[in-house]
Formats: C-alpha cells, structure tokens, sequence
C-alpha cells in the first residue's frame, strides 16, 4: 500500500490525509483501516478526504472537504465534535465562508504554481495568504507548490502551517526530506 506514508511517519510527521477519491467505498474503507492502525502506531493524526461516514468508522481524528463536498456545519451535525473539519479554500471568500460554516481550519492555495492543483487556475499567492489570515480567525494551512526554499516565505506571511503532497511523495528520500521541512517549520 502507501508506501510513502511509513517514512513521513518515522520522521515525525503527526497530520496524514487519505485522499483517494476514485476509490470504491470498501476498497477506501480497508484503506482507511490500514492507515488508522498505522497513524496509531506513530501517535499521528488522520484525515480522511470527503466521507464522513468512512472517517467515523475507522474513528479518524478529522475529514477534509473540498468545494464539491457537504458544507462544515453538516459535517458538524452528523459528527458532533468526533472530527475536526478541515476545508479546502482557493480565495478569501471559501475562506469566510468555511470559517462562517463551522470548519476548525482552512487550507488555502494553490500558493504556487503546482501540478496537482492547476484545475484550480493561477496561484493565489503571499498576498492572498496575508489577507486571509487578517481576516479569519482559524487556523489556515498554505498548500500548493511549497518546496523547502518557500517555507520561510509563506510562514512568514502568516500561514499556521503547510499541507504538502509532491514535495514529499516524490522526493528520492521521503523521510528526509520529510524531517528537513519539519526542522524548517520549526
């Protein structure tokens, strides 16, 4: 299975995702399982992607929405306070919005040009990152394009922390360069 996630684990990385959307629900399911025990292992948090009814099953610690999910405070009336609800925000208005709805936090991008995230147009930027940040009042994790030598810039900008997925899975060394920007974060 995953075999990346192991290695960011060792290194010390406590925030997994499961985000495999093409998945069917038992395929994701046993997936899930499979990561539950593993984050257990590691005293790491997971997050599923979209389904509330999967994230409750394996007693995931939160879910992650995007735009086409069931908005936050539908989340919250399903899940109580069992997940903490993430958000997927491409500009200042998702943002509000999401905080308005009930989400614990936002992640906001594409910061950087990156090609996992181009179905979402142009990057929004450090300004776009400042001015959210002055604006809401959870916290707002910065995704999109963030290598090692962007971690200052966006931190500085205010970000509360950063989401990652190229700049890890496609390193040569995934536990390396996982620790490296766990060091620049700190």
């Amino acid at each position: 299975m995953y075999l990346g996630i192991e290695p960011v684990l060792e290194a010390g990385g406590k925030v997994i995702q499961l985000r495999e959307k093409d998945l069917p629900a038992r395929e994701l399911f046993d997936m899930a399982r499979w990561m539950r025990d593993l984050t257990n292992e590691y005293h790491a948090q997971l997050f599923i992607n979209d389904r509330v009814d999967i994230a409750l099953a394996v007693e995931a610690d939160g879910i992650h929405l995007g735009r086409q999910s069931m908005p936050a405070y539908a989340v919250r009336q399903i899940a109580g306070d069992r997940l903490c609800i993430g958000v997927s925000t491409h500009s200042i208005d998702e943002a509000l919005d999401a905080e308005k709805d009930g989400a614990d936090f936002v992640t906001l991008g594409p910061v950087y040009k990156t090609p996992s995230k181009l179905k979402f147009g142009d990057p929004i930027g450090i300004e776009v990152l400042k001015e959210v940040k002055s604006r809401i009042s959870i916290p707002v994790l910065a995704i999109g394009g963030i290598k090692q030598d962007k971690v200052k810039e966006v931190m500085n900008a205010g970000a509360d922390g950063i989401a990652l997925i190229s700049a890890i899975l496609e390193s040569e060394n995934i536990k390396e360069t996982t620790e490296e920007f766990l060091r620049l974060l700190k």
